[in-house]
């Protein structure tokens, strides 16, 4: 009997103890679970300084801001160093006034900027409108639309090597391609030719932006239509500051459709 009862307290201090360490082994790695959780931290609230880079025409340089608060792009700064992830932003613009995407290609290809491409956040780009005047200066009492379909072609040719030369360059940052408007619009409401020439040139910028996974493609032809919100500059060609913020508050509604944390690889969000 005493045997049997030793025996018995035995086996109790035997099941007590492996249950014991099995508890106190759980414990431990559910402890050091939780300890690896605290240490894996969301990429997106690493607040980092960030760099926009601005390339084309007057559009991107902010030609017509009689505030002077640089375009459009110094009110998506502004914005932009409120995201989450953003600590500081900077703007580097080098667009130019009047230029044209062949020398906009001939830019990018001569490596002149390829140390501002690298370092570049998020990369914004207006070019064609003076592809377009071009032909306009040019047969300005004999327009064709035939003309515009050609040089279409061109141009789409041009706008694809540009995009192809800034992936070399730098392959992940989001590319905010805008589109064209018609200035020609305050003339007359009525629709033309002109019209469905720009459409068709604004077709062509968005098909190539929807070709890359980090672009996204803006469309601002709608708030230039007319003058009536007066956002045209007393030029009546570029945007005056009405115009700019306009161009900015419809970036940022676009960037937010496509998804800025998908564009920049979960590093910035609103």
């Amino acid at each position: 009997m005493r045997k049997k009862l030793i025996l018995v307290i035995v086996m109790i201090v035997l099941l007590t103890g492996c249950q014991l360490e099995f508890m106190n082994s759980k414990d431990f790695t559910i402890r050091r679970s939780v300890k690896l959780e605290k240490l894996v931290i969301e990429k997106t609230f690493i607040q980092e300084n960030k760099v926009l880079i601005g390339l084309g025409d007057s559009l991107t340089q902010g030609v017509g801001d009689d505030r002077k608060l640089g375009g459009y792009m110094g009110r998506l700064a502004s914005n932009v160093s409120g995201f989450k992830g953003v600590k500081d932003v900077e703007v580097e613009n080098l667009a130019k006034r009047g230029r044209r995407s062949d020398q906009l290609l001939a830019q990018i290809e001569s490596g002149e900027v390829n140390d501002d491409l690298k370092k570049a956040d998020m990369i914004l780009m207006t070019i064609g409108g003076n592809d377009v005047m071009a032909i306009v200066k040019k047969d300005l009492f004999e327009l064709k639309i035939e003309t515009f379909e050609k040089e279409l072609i061109e141009f789409s040719n041009r706008y694809n090597e540009i995009l192809k030369e800034i992936r070399m360059v730098n392959p992940d940052a989001p590319l905010i391609l805008m589109g064209l408007y018609n200035p020609f619009s305050i003339v007359t409401e009525e629709e033309n030719e002109f019209d469905t020439i720009l459409l068709n040139w604004n077709k062509s910028i968005q098909t190539m932006a929807e070709q890359d996974s980090n672009a996204c493609f803006i469309t601002v032809d709608d708030l230039f239509s007319s003058n009536a919100n007066l956002v045209y500059h007393t030029d009546f060609f570029h945007p005056n500051s009405k115009g700019y913020e306009l161009m900015s508050e419809r970036m940022l509604e676009s960037i937010q459709t496509c998804g800025l944390k998908e564009l920049t690889n979960g590093e910035m969000d609103f």
